[in-house]
């Protein structure tokens, strides 16, 4: 008979970002945090600040603690807000000795930056840093405090979530020995129940209009204005096409006024924030994805999960999901021209747009699940922890 004394402990875990926001590192942390709860471990998904007022509804929608450090505000000046996030480093210091933390995963530079020698003072055992790829306007100063933190041991190590962004951390001055790549990975997406007339009826689609989805905040990275600007050619073409875009962000108004000029109100819509766009995915005949930089795109994964063929730019991260002339096309950043060609040839051709799509499927549901990707974190959690903790 199993001695109840000897099984291995259950894991104390801390997942930890900087903003509670829709977005693609957010859903990675809370995914994480509920495959982990799942499989018996304590869990406490924790965030310095909740920038959209989300907290009250993900906190309804999980079983495990969703906690704000309430260490931001936006609107707040500097000294007011120096304060806040010395008072939440001290609240996290207070939480992760009161918890008896046996390990902390960090998502974002600024959470590693604050967390991470936090953690390490606090005594956390396991402090696994990660790196989701560029961080724009980040200082310079930052990213070298940054570098020098990984490398001396703040955390054990640092996770970049593709090859490329294996590179860029290798650039910065991240020693490589330091850097473990694990690739994004999601839950696979169920179109169960959904009726794609019904929903194509609701979201004001015709039987015979064809349906570009993207998805991503409206922000420069994602450089929804170029795909934008594809679209009148895209449209001459194609009368009765329709392109969709779930986001919102500081350039709503730029890409409104931006849509206002080139006369195409009636075939381009701003969705706004979606907390699931699993329906606009349903119905969609293209995923479409414009940015400028990416570290390993969740939208991607579940555009590419729904079954739809992609038109991307050729960058980080999405170059290593996306085979070229497989799953749809690279393209390269900014050139309006390519992008438009690359999309005519999957509105022209159904049956290539069909066979795209399922190979798409096929791939991340063969390399890109949540179940690979967890099971890659424990196992890095379960190597690190010291013997007497495990």
């Amino acid at each position: 008979m199993k001695n109840p004394s000897s099984e291995k402990p259950k894991l104390r875990i801390l997942l930890l970002g900087t903003q509670m926001a829709i977005g693609g590192a957010q859903k990675v942390l809370l995914d994480q945090a509920r495959w982990f709860h799942e499989r018996g471990q304590k869990v406490f998904a924790v965030f310095f600040y909740d920038k959209e007022g989300v907290q009250a509804k993900w906190q309804a929608d999980s079983d495990f603690p969703v906690i704000s450090l309430k260490a931001f505000k936006s609107g707040n000046l500097g000294i007011i807000n120096m304060i806040l996030i010395i008072k939440g480093s001290f609240a996290l210091w207070r939480f992760l000795r009161r918890e008896k933390i046996d390990v902390i995963e960090t998502f974002t530079h600024d959470s590693n930056l604050l967390a991470l020698p936090t953690a390490w003072l606090a005594g956390v055992p396991v402090r696994i840093a990660t790196h989701h790829g560029i961080i724009e306007n980040f200082p310079d100063s930052y990213g070298k405090v940054h570098t020098w933190l990984i490398n001396h041991g703040t955390a054990q190590t640092l996770v970049a979530v593709s090859s490329r962004i294996r590179e860029q951390a290798i650039r910065e001055g991240v020693n490589e020995h330091r850097i473990q790549v694990i690739k994004n990975g999601i839950e696979p997406l169920s179109l169960e129940g959904i009726s794609r007339p019904e929903f194509r009826k609701e979201a004001g689609l015709k039987d015979d209009e064809l349906f570009l989805i993207s998805v991503g905040r409206l922000a420069y990275q994602k450089a929804h204005s170029i795909l934008i600007q594809s679209m009148p050619a895209l449209l001459k073409e194609f009368p009765n096409l329709k392109l969709g875009i779930c986001g919102g962000g500081v350039l709503k108004r730029r890409l409104e006024t931006q849509i206002l000029e080139l006369g195409i109100s009636d075939s381009v819509k701003l969705l706004g924030r979606w907390d699931s766009v699993t329906g606009f995915l349903a119905v969609a005949d293209i995923f479409v994805l414009p940015s400028r930089w990416e570290g390993l795109p969740i939208a991607l994964l579940e555009g590419m999960s729904a079954g739809l063929p992609v038109v991307a730019t050729n960058v980080e991260g999405v170059d290593e999901v996306v085979k070229d002339g497989e799953h749809g096309f690279l393209v390269p950043v900014e050139d309006v021209n390519e992008l438009t060609n690359a999309i005519l040839k999957l509105l022209k051709d159904k049956h290539l747009r069909l066979n795209m799509g399922a190979a798409a499927k096929r791939h991340v549901l063969e390399y890109y699940t949540e179940d690979i990707m967890c099971e890659q974190y424990a196992q890095i959690m379960t190597k690190l922890m010291p013997p007497d903790k495990g």
